[in-house]
């Protein structure tokens, strides 16, 4: 999705104006940021306009952080798609685990505001029915890629069945917790070079753990 900023909008394209320029904002400011007046100003609207879409700011946040779900989602692909290319069966499992996690920290790293925006408090994926604005090419948001990874680890053999059941909340926590301290934590000031060892440290932790 492109996020520019507009000063107009096409007919019937209002909401996905307004979406994309809430995008805008959080990637610099993060949730906060995301104030509807700027962001009716930046579709080149009044915000009155923005209710024809949206009943009030936190329908708009939803909308913009379910975007924002959808790109990171597409980043967790883009690092999925050569460990799913492997042909051994355990090494592909293996891989796309360690896959999901690089392609979850790379963002947080990249994009720290739409990160910040994808978890501020409200709503979140596990809890609220499938919306395709938060999946990518394969049509599954990000909690649900790593679902899917741990999946292919069990019909690899890689992951005993009986481990199977919570284990995407244990691989999520380890992953997340690193990710803060990455962009918010003691970490912050460590180098790429450090941040990515300990960062592939972390998955294979991850792995053998469960």
């Amino acid at each position: 999705m492109s996020i520019a900023a507009r000063s107009t909008y096409h007919h019937g394209d209002l909401r996905t104006a307004l979406v994309e320029a809430g995008m805008a904002l959080v990637r610099e400011g993060g949730p906060q940021a995301l104030v509807l007046r700027e962001a009716t100003r930046r579709a080149g609207v009044t915000p009155n306009a923005a209710y024809r879409h949206f009943a009030n700011h936190q329908a708009l946040f939803e909308a913009v952080r379910a975007a924002v779900l959808g790109v990171l989602a597409a980043a967790m692909e883009a690092e999925l798609r050569q460990a799913e290319g492997l042909r051994d069966p355990a090494e592909r499992a293996r891989g796309m685990l360690a896959a999901v996690g690089r392609g979850y920290l790379g963002f947080a790293q990249a994009e720290t505001g739409w990160f910040r925006t994808a978890f501020a408090f409200g709503v979140h994926d596990v809890e609220v029915p499938a919306d395709p604005a938060r999946t990518a090419a394969k049509g599954l948001n990000p909690f649900e890629l790593l679902g899917h990874a741990l999946d292919a680890m069990v019909h690899a053999g890689v992951l005993p069945a009986e481990r199977r059941p919570g284990a995407e909340y244990l691989a999520w926590s380890a992953v997340h917790g690193m990710a803060l301290l990455i962009i918010d934590g003691p970490l912050r000031n460590a180098s790429a070079e450090q941040q990515q060892v300990l960062g592939a440290r972390l998955l294979r932790m991850v792995e053998l753990g469960l």
